[in-house]
């Protein structure tokens, strides 16, 4: 059921014994006087008649009138007592009242048509033994077939209509009913569409959130711990070798311009979030907006959003700047080799930069762990897939390390990127206690 019509059913005031609301009670009961009355005024010529006690024929007419009060419960038998009393000429209002109502359930036909065929036999019979005057055919004026005509037409005409009425309102009552019940299903499956809309929508923002902090994560811990590197090495030859200090110098405030830049760009895509309202869930509700709708709304811009982030070109390194990205190890002191095999080619945006992501976060990791130590990066073009590989030797005896703090996510950011794309990564240290960081990435369609 609709809110409205819960709301409605609930303000709804149930009525006595099998009556749905109070007044349905009353208007039965008040057709139960009028044809009791009815049928008491009636049983006065059918005692003069038959010659009956009077009190008894009207009790009798207002039994069986009276009997109306029970139309909407047994209107089969309100249906019989009518017949019953057919030939006594009472229950006008019995017999019509009480072919409507059961028209208008949901009885049978053959068992309606049965009865008002019985009404119409009756009335018919009755009607014509009322037509004849002295009760012989003999003192019919005319021919005697028009009485019979007659007669027919009469009782045609009393009992169709309250039956043909009944039929209407019954069908219209039931496809008002199915009207309804398909309406409240169509808004409860509206409802469950909306609520798993609104879940996908809250996963993708927390994936969303995932991703960001992952890139973020990279950015920063490689662009900052290159610049303490380079801090470190400014620190140590400041006094004996000015100029490589200065160089030194020259390449922290480089490397904090890139990690500004990049920065920039992620805070940039989360100010977007913030403009369109959030995911749904997490937005503000406009006015009578419905969830559908808010879903659609925040679908709509997210899209709007990416594709004009990828008109921007922001789509993130890619494995040519690999070259240029252990350069920056390079200056930064590491002894680092990148080797390249295969046929070299292009791949789609996110596989190369994750694998660009996984070469960054393993070189971070070595300024780290393994300041000084000998690395070796392998980038590997197979068939239908990319390959790479960051190695690097034990670090030297007496080294110290760059006293970067770790929080422990760079692997485990490394495994989900690749893992996402359907690839393998492995990851840990070698026979000759270094470390080594492997990733088989599959091609996309671009």
């Amino acid at each position: 059921m609709t809110e409205s019509g819960a709301e409605a059913s609930r303000g709804r005031r149930a009525g006595p014994l099998w009556w749905g609301r109070p007044r349905s009670a009353v208007l039965d009961v008040t057709l139960g006087v009028v044809s009791a009355l009815e049928c008491a005024a009636e049983g006065v010529p059918f005692a003069a008649e038959t010659g009956i006690p009077v009190v008894l024929a009207m009790l009798l007419g207002v039994v069986a009138g009276g009997s109306l009060v029970l139309r909407r419960r047994y209107p089969i038998a309100v249906v019989l007592v009518a017949v019953a009393v057919m030939p006594a000429q009472m229950g006008f209002v019995l017999g019509t009242v009480g072919l409507y109502t059961l028209s208008a359930t949901d009885v049978p036909r053959r068992i309606i048509a049965l009865l008002a065929g019985m009404m119409i036999v009756g009335g018919f019979v009755v009607s014509y033994l009322s037509f004849l005057p002295g009760g012989s055919e003999d003192d019919v004026p005319g021919p005697w077939w028009f009485l019979l005509l007659l007669a027919a037409l009469l009782a045609v005409v009393v009992t169709l209509p309250p039956v043909l009425l009944g039929l209407y309102v019954g069908a219209r009552r039931r496809l008002v009913d199915a009207l309804r019940e398909r309406a409240d299903g169509l808004q409860r499956e509206l409802s469950l569409l909306a609520e798993r809309a609104e879940e996908r929508a809250e996963w993708a923002r927390g994936e969303e959130r995932t991703r960001i902090a992952r890139e973020m994560h990279d950015v920063v811990a490689h662009r900052v711990s290159l610049m303490v590197v380079h801090a470190a090495a400014v620190q140590a030859v400041a006094l004996k070798d000015p100029a490589k200090a200065s160089k030194n110098a020259a390449l922290v405030g480089d490397m904090g311009r890139q990690a500004l830049t990049e920065l920039r760009t992620m805070l940039g895509v989360l100010r977007a979030h913030e403009e369109d309202g959030g995911a749904p869930g997490g937005g503000v509700r406009a006015a009578g907006e419905r969830p559908l709708e808010r879903v659609a709304r925040f679908a709509a811009a997210a899209a709007e959003r990416d594709a004009r982030l990828r008109e921007e070109g922001t789509e993130g390194p890619r494995l040519g700047e690999l070259e240029q990205l252990v350069g920056q190890s390079r200056a930064a002191g590491m002894a680092v080799e990148l080797s390249v095999e295969g046929e070299v080619r292009a791949y789609a945006p996110v596989v190369e930069r994750t694998a660009f992501r996984v070469v960054q976060e393993a070189l971070t990791n070595v300024h780290k762990h393994a300041a000084g130590a000998r690395t070796r990066v392998r980038l590997a073009h197979r068939g239908a897939e990319v390959a790479v590989q960051v190695e690097n030797a034990a670090p030297a005896a007496g080294v110290v390390g760059a006293g970067l703090p770790s929080g422990g996510n760079g692997l485990v950011g490394m495994r989900e990127r690749v893992t996402a794309l359907g690839g393998g990564f492995v990851s840990g240290p070698t026979a000759a206690g270094g470390f080594r960081v492997s990733a088989v990435i599959p091609e996309r369609p671009r």
